[in-house]
């Protein structure tokens, strides 16, 4: 009875793919464990047709899932081995009928399936059990394929479907119709197999009806949001086209009335100069006068003041009249800009991202790579005063003297750190070059912190940047504030890959050949920008944006 226990126990530690006690036991996300190595071979395999899945169970899984060492399943099994018990199922007997399916050592067998025609020991018959086309074959107990008295191979008695051999046929089976085992045996075969096939074309016409389904949802779905997104716009277009009307209106108003009272002022002067030329002329025959007299008793009158005193004050104002106008239209264009720009970084993807949609395989080749290749630059208004931009804002140097930069909410004011304009929300590649001691290539939410040497500010000291900090000493990437040494070839190009939607970003070493030094599997909540942390020796440190040439 305690052989038994032990037989049991023995056998719950053993691996469903090797058969044999676990070695290094990891457990996979559905509860099931196995060798590392048994597991790692078999999902290699199954890589080739685009899926991961438990070997028992059959559950998939959308990425391979991490494995992880199981200590307690380590412990017992090592605990076994100490034990130095080797109870394990005996030899089959001469009687006895050796597993079909057992490969090196067989087992006893305990079934025989009539339809496959196969022996199965304990084990191996639990995955028989668990294939869905075998679950209805008819078992019985094991019989041997070659029959010991005869020594023939057996037939199939097609009267009461058992099977037997010639001479225990004749004397066992008189007068029923028999067929050859090996005729038999290939008839079933075909008729499992395009059991097989049928249940596949059922499956597979199951998964085209759900697709065409999912086409026309995605197609009713598309249809009513351009329809939404349009009539949205031409809500807006009307808005800006009222708004404008309104303002040229004011504008023409305001214009006429500023007209017409300088024209008033302008007739008042007209008549002012026409009364003075009067006066004038007047005063002239005064002057050439030889009447003395006249021109005692004249002059009282005609040196009086003459015209409204009003006049005399008029002022011209400065020629800027409508540009306040201009300037405030301008502003309110930029803002819309901005506006427009952020939320088109939300509408993109939530436009892309079509779940149901199987994710695109990681591009292996540089030249796969540089088909998402996208061009990067840098905004100026998040750059530190010590950064200095070049090259069409593509490449950045670490300077003493502060840039006379504007006062910007986006600016960074602690840390030598510069964002991207470019907003980031779908499959992308981009290459930098760096140069001098310390540059850290990153990418972060447009959300992290801008103000101060906090760690909510520095790239890869918070949950809404990864960093990969490269130096002469090495590369060491930072995410949340956690550290991972990453060893490399040391190059001075630093390749970036990112698929937004499936969570991924990889880090790359580029010299002849390309090296994977990272790569990350998470859930990017928000857009991403591309950004850059400039250190080591004022003016000697830089970084650069590549293109392509």
């Amino acid at each position: 009875m305690a052989q038994k226990a032990v037989q049991l126990d023995r056998e719950a530690f053993c691996c469903s793919i090797c058969l044999d006690l676990l070695k290094d036991p990891v457990t996979i996300p559905c509860g099931h464990s196995y060798c590392k190595n048994c597991i790692k071979v078999y999902w290699n395999e199954e890589f080739q047709k685009g899926i991961h899945s438990c070997p028992q169970c059959r559950k998939t899984f959308r990425q391979k899932p991490v494995l992880t060492k199981n200590t307690m399943l380590t412990f017992l099994v090592e605990h076994l081995k100490k034990t130095n018990v080797q109870a394990v199922p005996a030899d089959p007997g001469p009687e006895d009928v050796a597993c079909d399916v057992c490969t090196g050592r067989k087992l006893k067998a305990i079934k025989t399936c009539l339809v496959c025609l196969t022996s199965y020991c304990k084990k191996h018959l639990q995955s028989h059990f668990d294939s869905a086309l075998s679950k209805k074959h008819k078992l019985v107990e094991p019989f041997k394929k070659i029959c010991s008295h005869h020594d023939e191979a057996m037939k199939m008695c097609c009267n009461n479907q058992k099977c037997t051999y010639h001479l225990c046929f004749v004397d066992e089976h008189a007068g029923h119709d028999a067929v050859s085992a090996a005729a038999e045996i290939t008839e079933r075969q075909l008729t499992v197999r395009r059991e097989e096939i049928q249940q596949r074309i059922k499956e597979r016409e199951n998964d085209a009806k759900l697709l065409q389904g999912q086409v026309e949802a995605i197609n009713r779905s598309g249809e009513k949001a351009v329809e939404e997104s349009e009539n949205i716009f031409t809500e807006l277009i009307h808005l800006v086209q009222k708004r404008s009307s309104d303002v040229k209106q004011q504008i023409c108003s305001q214009q006429e009335s500023e007209v017409s009272r300088v024209k008033e002022l302008q007739e008042k002067l007209e008549q002012e100069i026409t009364e003075l030329r009067g006066k004038d002329a007047e005063l002239e025959q005064l002057l050439n006068t030889e009447d003395h007299n006249q021109l005692l008793h004249s002059y009282p009158s005609l040196s009086a003041s003459t015209g409204p005193p009003h006049l005399s004050n008029i002022k011209v104002r400065p020629l800027r009249y409508f540009e306040d106008v201009s300037a405030a239209v301008l502003e309110l264009r930029n803002k819309l800009q901005n506006i427009l720009a952020d939320h088109w970084t939300i509408i993109s993807p939530a436009a892309t991202d079509l779940d149901g949609l199987p994710s695109q395989p990681d591009p292996k080749s540089r030249a796969d790579f540089l088909k998402y290749f996208c061009k990067i630059t840098l905004d100026p208004n998040t750059a530190h005063p010590q950064l200095l931009l070049s090259e069409g804002n593509r490449k950045v140097n670490v300077v003493k003297k502060h840039q006379s930069y504007s006062d910007h909410p986006d600016r960074f004011t602690g840390w030598c750190q510069v964002l991207s304009r470019e907003r980031l929300t779908s499959r992308c590649y981009w290459e930098v070059e760096c140069r001098g001691r310390e540059v850290s290539v990153a990418v972060a939410y447009k959300s992290i912190s801008r103000a101060g040497k906090g760690n909510e500010c520095v790239f890869g000291r918070n949950d809404k940047s990864w960093t990969l900090f490269c130096s002469p000493n090495g590369y060491k990437f930072w995410h949340n504030n956690i550290k991972t040494c990453i060893s490399g070839p040391q190059s001075s190009r630093v390749g970036v890959y990112l698929d937004h939607r499936a969570g991924v970003l990889c880090f790359y070493s580029l010299s002849e050949s390309m090296t994977l030094l990272h790569r990350v599997q998470t859930t990017f909540a928000q857009p991403l920008c591309a950004g850059l942390w400039i250190g080591g020796l004022l003016d000697l440190s830089s970084a650069e944006f590549c293109t392509l040439r």
